[in-house]
């Protein structure tokens, strides 16, 4: 098992509804140790950076116009999988269909206003947490309770 790094980020919606301190708790109660957070206003130019793949998808400008809606909530989140155990918090993209439980099953009912974007593998976590956080910005650090959330053979 491998300690990841992943991308996380409480869209303008979590942030607008009040969500992210319940959100944010969710993470850690889960174990995950946040090694960058920051809230920031997205810019035309930062979406463009972060979801290039979908610049040339129709639904890209109502992609952009509601990520640059509001501001967000940037972070890293560090653990054994980080990025699978993220996902399977995260649930569906569509709340509609993530089973309760998950955050967008407990929390959601739209596809597009999902509250949450977490990185679907190890590249694009690399290329995201790169877009939005300068390694000056991340903190490496040993948790003292870290041993009490994983095993040793399981880090």
């Amino acid at each position: 098992m491998a300690t990841e790094r992943t991308f996380v980020i409480f869209k303008p919606d979590a942030v607008q509804r009040r969500l992210v301190g319940e959100l944010y708790s969710r993470f850690e109660r889960k174990g995950l140790k946040t090694v960058g957070l920051k809230m920031l206003q997205v810019t035309k130019e930062l979406a463009q950076k972060h979801y290039e793949e979908h610049l040339e998808r129709p639904f890209y400008p109502l992609l952009e116009e509601f990520i640059t809606s509001g501001p967000v909530v940037a972070m890293v989140l560090e653990g054994p999988e980080a990025i699978g155990v993220v996902r399977a918090m995260l649930g569906a993209t569509n709340g509609r269909e993530a089973p309760l439980g998950t955050i967008r099953g407990d929390y959601g009912v739209s596809r597009q206003m999902n509250l949450v974007h977490g990185s679907d593998g190890p590249e694009a976590a690399a290329r995201e947490i790169a877009i939005y956080f300068s390694d000056a910005e991340l903190c490496d650090y040993e948790t003292t309770l870290g041993g009490w959330v994983c095993a040793d053979d399981e880090k």
